[in-house]
Protein backbone atom coordinates (compact mmCIF):
# COMPACT_ATOMS: atom_id res chain seq x y z
CA UNK A 1 0.00 0.00 0.00
CA UNK A 2 1.45 3.27 -0.83
CA UNK A 3 2.41 5.46 2.19
CA UNK A 4 0.35 8.47 1.97
CA UNK A 5 -3.64 8.68 0.91
CA UNK A 6 -4.84 10.85 -1.37
CA UNK A 7 -8.17 11.97 0.32
CA UNK A 8 -9.06 11.49 3.84
CA UNK A 9 -12.82 11.59 5.11
CA UNK A 10 -15.88 9.86 5.92
CA UNK A 11 -18.07 6.99 3.79
CA UNK A 12 -20.95 7.66 5.02
CA UNK A 13 -24.46 6.02 3.95
CA UNK A 14 -27.51 7.81 5.34
CA UNK A 15 -26.88 8.16 8.69
CA UNK A 16 -24.27 5.48 9.41
CA UNK A 17 -20.39 6.65 8.80
CA UNK A 18 -16.65 5.60 8.82
CA UNK A 19 -13.55 7.05 8.62
CA UNK A 20 -11.67 6.20 5.15
CA UNK A 21 -8.59 6.94 3.18
CA UNK A 22 -8.25 6.95 -0.28
CA UNK A 23 -5.30 5.17 -2.38
CA UNK A 24 -4.27 4.92 -5.87
CA UNK A 25 -4.74 1.55 -6.91
CA UNK A 26 -1.91 2.17 -9.77
CA UNK A 27 1.87 1.43 -8.81
CA UNK A 28 4.67 2.41 -10.66
CA UNK A 29 6.76 -0.18 -11.87
CA UNK A 30 9.48 -0.46 -14.01
CA UNK A 31 8.28 0.80 -17.35
CA UNK A 32 10.93 1.82 -20.35
CA UNK A 33 11.20 5.54 -19.88
CA UNK A 34 12.62 7.69 -22.65
CA UNK A 35 14.09 10.95 -22.99
CA UNK A 36 14.30 13.48 -25.20
CA UNK A 37 18.07 13.62 -27.06
CA UNK A 38 20.24 16.39 -29.09
CA UNK A 39 21.29 13.55 -31.96
CA UNK A 40 24.12 16.21 -32.88
CA UNK A 41 25.37 15.92 -29.30
CA UNK A 42 24.13 13.07 -27.70
CA UNK A 43 22.82 15.01 -24.41
CA UNK A 44 19.65 15.12 -22.86
CA UNK A 45 17.51 18.19 -23.78
CA UNK A 46 16.08 20.12 -20.65
CA UNK A 47 12.54 21.78 -20.77
CA UNK A 48 12.97 25.25 -19.35
CA UNK A 49 9.94 26.86 -18.03
CA UNK A 50 10.37 30.39 -18.74
CA UNK A 51 8.74 33.64 -18.45
CA UNK A 52 6.34 34.21 -21.42
CA UNK A 53 7.14 37.66 -21.72
CA UNK A 54 10.68 38.19 -20.39
CA UNK A 55 11.71 34.61 -21.19
CA UNK A 56 13.40 34.52 -18.12
CA UNK A 57 13.83 31.10 -16.67
CA UNK A 58 11.49 30.89 -13.64
CA UNK A 59 11.76 28.13 -10.39
CA UNK A 60 8.33 25.60 -10.56
CA UNK A 61 8.55 26.13 -6.14
CA UNK A 62 7.81 29.55 -7.04
CA UNK A 63 4.65 29.77 -9.39
CA UNK A 64 1.24 30.59 -8.67
CA UNK A 65 -1.93 29.32 -9.69
CA UNK A 66 -4.06 31.94 -11.96
CA UNK A 67 -7.63 32.16 -13.69
CA UNK A 68 -7.27 34.12 -17.00
CA UNK A 69 -10.51 36.41 -16.69
CA UNK A 70 -9.78 38.61 -19.92
CA UNK A 71 -7.38 38.08 -22.98
CA UNK A 72 -3.65 38.14 -20.70
CA UNK A 73 -5.41 38.87 -17.50
CA UNK A 74 -5.23 37.05 -14.43
CA UNK A 75 -6.54 36.42 -10.81
CA UNK A 76 -4.06 35.24 -8.77
CA UNK A 77 -5.58 33.00 -6.30
CA UNK A 78 -4.22 31.20 -3.20
CA UNK A 79 -4.50 28.01 -1.04
CA UNK A 80 -6.82 30.17 1.57
CA UNK A 81 -8.88 30.58 -1.77
CA UNK A 82 -9.10 26.94 -3.07
CA UNK A 83 -9.99 25.70 0.75
CA UNK A 84 -12.63 28.52 1.11
CA UNK A 85 -14.07 26.53 -1.76
CA UNK A 86 -14.03 23.50 -0.05
CA UNK A 87 -17.94 21.44 -0.37
CA UNK A 88 -19.04 18.43 1.31
CA UNK A 89 -17.73 15.80 -0.99
CA UNK A 90 -13.96 17.67 -0.19
CA UNK A 91 -14.26 15.34 3.31
CA UNK A 92 -16.89 13.48 3.24
CA UNK A 93 -18.22 10.06 0.75
CA UNK A 94 -21.87 10.24 0.82
CA UNK A 95 -23.80 7.65 -1.00
CA UNK A 96 -26.80 9.15 -3.17
CA UNK A 97 -27.74 5.91 -4.75
CA UNK A 98 -27.35 2.34 -5.45
CA UNK A 99 -27.28 0.96 -8.96
CA UNK A 100 -27.02 -2.54 -10.22
CA UNK A 101 -23.46 -3.72 -11.14
CA UNK A 102 -24.14 -4.05 -15.02
CA UNK A 103 -25.67 -0.23 -14.92
CA UNK A 104 -22.60 1.41 -16.11
CA UNK A 105 -21.13 0.61 -19.19
CA UNK A 106 -17.57 0.44 -18.75
CA UNK A 107 -16.98 3.55 -21.12
CA UNK A 108 -17.68 5.36 -17.99
CA UNK A 109 -15.27 4.21 -15.77
CA UNK A 110 -11.64 6.45 -15.46
CA UNK A 111 -9.42 6.19 -12.39
CA UNK A 112 -9.22 3.49 -9.57
CA UNK A 113 -9.02 3.78 -5.93
CA UNK A 114 -8.77 1.58 -2.71
CA UNK A 115 -10.97 2.92 -0.66
CA UNK A 116 -9.66 1.32 3.08
CA UNK A 117 -10.53 2.03 6.79
CA UNK A 118 -8.55 4.76 8.24
CA UNK A 119 -7.93 3.73 11.42
CA UNK A 120 -9.86 1.12 14.30
CA UNK A 121 -12.87 3.64 14.79
CA UNK A 122 -15.28 2.62 12.28
CA UNK A 123 -14.34 -0.24 10.63
CA UNK A 124 -17.04 -2.29 11.89
CA UNK A 125 -19.06 -0.08 9.74
CA UNK A 126 -16.90 -0.90 6.99
CA UNK A 127 -17.01 -4.59 7.01
CA UNK A 128 -21.04 -4.45 7.34
CA UNK A 129 -20.91 -1.91 4.68
CA UNK A 130 -18.40 -3.64 2.30
CA UNK A 131 -20.20 -7.05 2.96
CA UNK A 132 -23.80 -5.44 2.02
CA UNK A 133 -22.85 -4.04 -1.12
CA UNK A 134 -21.10 -7.44 -2.41
CA UNK A 135 -24.01 -9.56 -1.30
CA UNK A 136 -26.49 -7.10 -2.91
CA UNK A 137 -24.76 -7.16 -6.09
CA UNK A 138 -24.63 -3.26 -6.13
CA UNK A 139 -22.53 -0.43 -6.85
CA UNK A 140 -22.98 2.96 -4.64
CA UNK A 141 -23.06 5.76 -6.24
CA UNK A 142 -20.97 8.99 -4.68
CA UNK A 143 -19.21 12.25 -5.12
CA UNK A 144 -15.76 13.28 -4.14
CA UNK A 145 -12.70 16.47 -4.57
CA UNK A 146 -9.71 14.99 -6.15
CA UNK A 147 -7.20 17.69 -7.30
CA UNK A 148 -9.82 20.75 -7.00
CA UNK A 149 -12.08 18.84 -9.28
CA UNK A 150 -15.06 17.04 -8.32
CA UNK A 151 -15.81 13.90 -9.46
CA UNK A 152 -18.47 11.15 -9.30
CA UNK A 153 -17.29 7.90 -8.18
CA UNK A 154 -18.58 4.21 -8.02
CA UNK A 155 -17.89 2.18 -5.16
CA UNK A 156 -18.30 -1.58 -5.29
CA UNK A 157 -16.92 -4.33 -3.38
CA UNK A 158 -13.64 -6.02 -4.03
CA UNK A 159 -12.18 -9.06 -2.31
CA UNK A 160 -12.15 -7.91 1.31
CA UNK A 161 -12.42 -4.40 0.90
CA UNK A 162 -14.06 -1.22 -1.35
CA UNK A 163 -12.57 0.06 -4.37
CA UNK A 164 -13.77 3.75 -5.87
CA UNK A 165 -13.93 4.34 -9.42
CA UNK A 166 -14.00 7.87 -10.79
CA UNK A 167 -16.55 8.23 -13.52
CA UNK A 168 -16.27 10.15 -16.73
CA UNK A 169 -19.31 12.72 -17.29
CA UNK A 170 -21.75 12.24 -19.98
CA UNK A 171 -20.03 15.60 -21.62
CA UNK A 172 -16.72 13.59 -21.54
CA UNK A 173 -17.31 11.12 -23.81
CA UNK A 174 -17.79 11.50 -27.36
CA UNK A 175 -21.36 10.69 -29.04
CA UNK A 176 -21.39 6.94 -29.81
CA UNK A 177 -24.32 7.30 -32.04
CA UNK A 178 -22.29 9.52 -34.75
CA UNK A 179 -19.26 7.27 -34.47
CA UNK A 180 -21.33 4.25 -34.98
CA UNK A 181 -23.32 6.10 -37.87
CA UNK A 182 -21.85 4.39 -40.51
CA UNK A 183 -22.21 0.82 -39.27
CA UNK A 184 -25.17 -1.05 -40.54
CA UNK A 185 -28.40 -1.43 -38.11
CA UNK A 186 -29.46 -4.39 -39.61
CA UNK A 187 -29.10 -7.61 -38.12
CA UNK A 188 -26.13 -10.09 -39.21
CA UNK A 189 -27.22 -13.44 -41.13
CA UNK A 190 -28.35 -15.94 -38.01
CA UNK A 191 -26.46 -18.93 -39.36
CA UNK A 192 -22.98 -16.72 -39.14
CA UNK A 193 -24.37 -15.28 -36.10
CA UNK A 194 -24.77 -18.81 -34.28
CA UNK A 195 -21.75 -19.83 -35.76
CA UNK A 196 -19.81 -16.48 -33.88
CA UNK A 197 -21.80 -17.52 -30.77
CA UNK A 198 -20.43 -21.28 -30.99
CA UNK A 199 -16.57 -19.44 -31.40
CA UNK A 200 -17.33 -17.72 -28.24
CA UNK A 201 -18.48 -20.01 -26.72
CA UNK A 202 -15.73 -22.97 -27.22
CA UNK A 203 -12.78 -19.69 -26.74
CA UNK A 204 -14.67 -18.78 -23.13
CA UNK A 205 -12.28 -19.31 -20.39
CA UNK A 206 -11.11 -17.71 -16.95
CA UNK A 207 -9.78 -14.42 -16.74
CA UNK A 208 -6.60 -14.11 -15.01
CA UNK A 209 -4.19 -10.79 -14.36
CA UNK A 210 -1.41 -12.16 -17.00
CA UNK A 211 -4.24 -11.61 -19.72
CA UNK A 212 -3.30 -7.63 -19.78
CA UNK A 213 0.80 -8.28 -19.74
CA UNK A 214 2.29 -5.71 -22.04
CA UNK A 215 3.64 -7.74 -24.58
CA UNK A 216 5.20 -4.97 -26.75
CA UNK A 217 7.20 -3.61 -23.83
CA UNK A 218 8.98 -7.21 -23.82
CA UNK A 219 9.68 -7.04 -27.06
CA UNK A 220 10.70 -3.27 -26.98
CA UNK A 221 13.19 -4.13 -24.03
CA UNK A 222 14.53 -7.15 -26.05
CA UNK A 223 15.40 -4.75 -28.74
CA UNK A 224 17.14 -2.54 -26.74
CA UNK A 225 18.97 -5.48 -24.75
CA UNK A 226 20.40 -6.26 -28.24
CA UNK A 227 20.93 -2.95 -29.51
CA UNK A 228 23.47 -2.51 -26.22
CA UNK A 229 25.26 -5.84 -27.23
CA UNK A 230 25.81 -4.25 -30.62
CA UNK A 231 23.43 -7.02 -32.03
CA UNK A 232 20.06 -6.43 -33.49
CA UNK A 233 16.63 -8.13 -33.81
CA UNK A 234 14.82 -9.34 -37.15
CA UNK A 235 11.17 -7.62 -37.09
CA UNK A 236 8.79 -10.13 -37.09
CA UNK A 237 7.77 -10.81 -40.58
CA UNK A 238 4.44 -9.61 -42.05
CA UNK A 239 2.86 -12.44 -44.29
CA UNK A 240 -0.25 -11.79 -46.70
CA UNK A 241 -3.13 -13.18 -45.30
CA UNK A 242 -5.29 -15.51 -47.49
CA UNK A 243 -8.66 -14.06 -48.54
CA UNK A 244 -11.47 -16.40 -47.43
CA UNK A 245 -15.23 -15.73 -46.95
CA UNK A 246 -16.72 -15.01 -43.57
CA UNK A 247 -18.35 -18.45 -43.51
CA UNK A 248 -15.94 -20.55 -43.94
CA UNK A 249 -13.83 -19.02 -41.69
CA UNK A 250 -15.97 -19.49 -39.02
CA UNK A 251 -16.13 -22.55 -40.22
CA UNK A 252 -12.70 -22.96 -40.43
CA UNK A 253 -12.29 -21.42 -36.72
CA UNK A 254 -14.75 -23.61 -35.32
CA UNK A 255 -12.55 -27.09 -36.59
CA UNK A 256 -9.90 -25.79 -35.35
CA UNK A 257 -10.99 -25.91 -31.69
CA UNK A 258 -11.63 -22.20 -31.40
CA UNK A 259 -7.94 -22.00 -30.85
CA UNK A 260 -5.48 -19.11 -32.99
CA UNK A 261 -5.29 -20.76 -35.91
CA UNK A 262 -0.99 -21.52 -36.98
CA UNK A 263 -0.06 -19.08 -39.51
CA UNK A 264 -1.40 -15.74 -40.87
CA UNK A 265 -5.04 -14.66 -40.06
CA UNK A 266 -7.47 -14.92 -42.93
CA UNK A 267 -9.07 -12.17 -44.75
CA UNK A 268 -12.17 -11.79 -45.13
CA UNK A 269 -13.66 -11.02 -48.93
CA UNK A 270 -17.24 -10.07 -50.18
CA UNK A 271 -19.91 -12.37 -49.23
CA UNK A 272 -22.82 -14.18 -51.33
CA UNK A 273 -26.00 -12.77 -51.14
CA UNK A 274 -28.92 -14.46 -49.57
CA UNK A 275 -30.69 -15.24 -53.18
CA UNK A 276 -27.62 -17.54 -54.58
CA UNK A 277 -28.40 -21.23 -53.30
CA UNK A 278 -24.76 -22.11 -54.78
CA UNK A 279 -21.56 -22.55 -52.74
CA UNK A 280 -19.48 -19.35 -53.72
CA UNK A 281 -16.31 -20.29 -55.38
CA UNK A 282 -13.36 -19.69 -53.08
CA UNK A 283 -11.10 -16.69 -54.51
CA UNK A 284 -7.71 -17.36 -55.54
CA UNK A 285 -5.54 -15.70 -53.32
CA UNK A 286 -4.02 -12.20 -54.69
CA UNK A 287 -0.76 -10.92 -53.86
CA UNK A 288 -0.06 -7.56 -52.69
CA UNK A 289 3.65 -5.83 -52.03
CA UNK A 290 3.89 -6.30 -48.37
CA UNK A 291 3.18 -3.41 -46.34
CA UNK A 292 6.37 -1.39 -44.41
CA UNK A 293 6.32 -1.53 -40.86
CA UNK A 294 5.69 2.00 -39.49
Amino acid sequence: MPSRPIWRGHLRVALVSCPVALYTANRERGTLRFHLINPETGHRVRMATLDAETDQDVSRRDLVKGYEFKKDNYLILTDEDFESARIESSITLTVDKFVPAAAIDPIYYDTSYLLVPDGDTGKDVYLVLRQAIAQSKRIALSRIVIARRERPVAIMALGRGLVAHTLHEVADIVNIDDVFSDVPAGGAGPEMVKLATQLIDRQTDKYVPSDTEDRYEARLRAVIEAKLKGEGIEPEPEEEPEQIDLMSALRQSLRQGGKQAEGPPARLGRQPTAAKKAPAKRPAARKEPARRRA
